[in-house]
């Protein structure tokens, strides 16, 4: 792939190969990133194509980012999930129609979707900013700074979102910790 600076620069231009560069590279992440948070593959496809619609829009406003694309891609994504949190809650994960053979294959997978139900769900009671900077860190792998460029905060508010996050997560997950311990 060209430099981030020279895609920037063509799709300002409009150049289609630039354009569907940047689609073909940044959109598998914004795609994980959204089915993560919303649970729900067309969603997820509805969440990546308004994006990448919303990017043409500010460039054909003379808008868009003049640097670090993909936290501008993240930071669109983000808003338009958090309006879709706002108008309805996250969707509850279904049970797949395939199941793994076996008693303890089966067990298993119910423990996971169990477990997987119950993050997405603690995960939507954060702050839009807490949970953002929780996937984007620990499901994205991002760097803080990474992060802190799409959520246009310093690197010292992010490591604060973190922690609050986190601890937030530890006592919506692990309540009978604190009655163990506390």
């Amino acid at each position: 792939m060209t430099s981030e600076e020279d895609l920037i620069r063509r799709a300002r231009r409009f150049e289609q190969g630039a354009l569907a560069e940047i689609y073909d590279h940044y959109s598998p992440g914004v795609y994980r990133y959204a089915a993560r948070l919303l649970g729900d593959t067309q969603l997820a496809e509805d969440c990546v194509s308004d994006t990448f619609l919303r990017y043409l829009y500010a460039l054909r406003a003379g808008g868009g980012p003049r640097d670090h694309l993909q936290a501008y891609l993240y930071r669109i994504a983000h808003n338009w999930i958090t309006d879709q949190y706002r108008r309805q809650p996250p969707p509850q994960l279904p049970l797949h129609d395939e199941l793994p053979d076996g008693e303890e294959g089966l067990l298993q997978a119910v423990v996971k979707r169990i477990d997987q139900i119950q993050v997405r769900g603690a995960l939507a009671c954060l702050t839009p900013d807490q949970r953002q900077v929780i996937v984007l860190k620990y499901l994205e792998g991002w760097e803080n700074e990474s992060v802190a460029r799409a959520l246009e905060k310093p690197v010292g508010s992010i490591k604060s979102l973190q922690h609050r996050a986190l601890e937030a997560l530890r006592r919506m997950l692990l309540p009978h910790k604190e009655e163990m311990y506390g």
